[in-house]
């Protein structure tokens, strides 16, 4: 979800909206890692960018995908980070094996 999606989720109010963008939580892309931004929740889904290392992303919602094993174990869990964007969460450091935010529909 965006900045955009926000909006429309919070009945067009913009302000609202970057308040609550603001108020997200970003999670840590394991150390050393550039994580292919996949277009759906597998590795099947066409590549979209790639993020460098060091990077952070808010998780909006979680799907069930292609099983990955990554540095925080194996995942079939894939992390919703913007509209058409998802990583893997076996290299998003969450603190959990399991969903840490509402499944995507």
């Amino acid at each position: 979800m965006s900045v955009e999606q926000v909006v429309e989720a919070t009945g067009g109010d913009e302000g609202e909206a970057v308040a609550t963008a603001a108020a997200l939580t970003y999670y840590a892309v394991a150390p050393g890692v550039r994580l292919n931004v996949r277009s759906g929740p597998g590795t099947g889904y066409a590549l979209v960018r790639v993020l460098l290392e060091g990077a952070k992303v808010p998780i909006f919602c979680q799907s069930p995908g292609t099983r990955v094993t990554g540095t925080y174990g194996t995942s079939a869990i894939w992390d919703n980070i913007d509209s058409g964007e998802y990583v893997s969460d076996a290299y998003v450091r969450t603190g959990s094996d399991g969903y840490i935010r509402p499944r995507c529909s």
